[in-house]
């Protein structure tokens, strides 16, 4: 039995799906999940490589199962379950702004089988939604499934390119979104103007996390910033590194400043005068 890789619901969950029959990459199907019947895209074959990355990428990835390719009719139904989330969502912000409650309505999904209908809030603090849920229950006449989210997760929902040009990567092939701190911008040498650093969700770029192993590995390979070091041209202090070309600026004993490769660091110079050589480095750092 073929396995896949589907992606579904507005918060674009992916899920690793068993199916009865082969699909394509790219088509759209109905498919069978925790939540209920969903419409969803068919990504990919999920083979044995496709799968461990997805578990390493999150802990337990949802599961499901393809029933069919989407029909004309099926696309006629997502239709108009689309329009009538639209109706569904101003009198759910009506309501909320009746009562008063202290949230902000995101997004409101209607899921496909007529299970549920998913409200998505933004709250800073606990808010009691039980007579909300009450209220949205009898006016819908359905379950009420109310799910509070953060502002990557709105960002997911409604954000649609960033300032590469192309697609936000949360609303597109990211599984899970990682954390990201000030310490990869810093490394990186990316500027640190919280404007151009920041993504539509006004948090750090989710990419600032894409190179940041890269960077740390040449950063743990290469000789520390204020580290006296012996290169072919003399000795030397290591004011600065280029961590991707793993070159290094040095000021020599005479006061010259040059760019030179890591290769040519013959050897460390510890604070207590001990030499190391370059061997003895790599072996200290393989056995870190």
């Amino acid at each position: 039995m073929p396995n896949y890789v589907v992606r579904c619901g507005v918060m674009r969950t992916l899920h690793l799906m068993q199916a009865r029959q082969d699909y394509r990459r790219g088509m759209r199907v109905i498919a069978r999940t925790p939540r209920g019947l969903e419409a969803g895209e068919v990504l990919c074959a999920a083979d044995e490589r496709v799968q461990s990355q997805m578990e390493s990428a999150e802990s337990s990835p949802p599961g499901g199962s393809i029933q069919r390719a989407v029909t004309e009719e099926d696309e006629n139904e997502l239709a108009r379950l689309a329009a009538q989330s639209v109706d569904e969502a101003d009198r759910c912000f009506d309501i909320i702004r009746e009562m008063d409650l202290p949230m902000d309505l995101v997004e409101v999904e209607r899921i496909f089988g007529g299970e549920r209908l998913v409200v998505y809030y933004l709250s800073e603090n606990r808010v009691d939604f039980r007579e909300l849920v009450k209220r949205l229950a009898h006016e819908f006449q359905t379950r009420i499934e109310m799910r509070q989210i953060g502002v990557r997760d709105e960002a997911k929902l409604l954000a649609d390119y960033g300032d590469c040009g192309k697609p936000v990567c949360c609303n597109t092939h990211l599984a899970k979104m990682p954390p990201v701190s000030m310490k990869m911008a810093k490394l990186q040498k990316a500027t640190l103007d919280p404007n151009k650093i920041s993504g539509r969700c006004g948090r750090l770029k989710c990419c600032l996390r894409y190179e940041y192993d890269v960077y740390e590995e040449h950063r743990k390979s290469l000789p520390k910033i204020g580290a006296d070091i012996v290169t072919e041209n003399g000795r030397g202090r290591v004011i600065n590194q280029e961590l991707l070309s793993r070159q290094l600026l040095v000021q020599m004993e005479d006061n010259r400043r040059i760019m030179i490769h890591a290769d040519q660091v013959l050897s460390v110079i510890k604070r207590n005068n001990k030499k190391r050589t370059r061997s003895d480095q790599t072996s200290e750092t393989e056995g870190e």
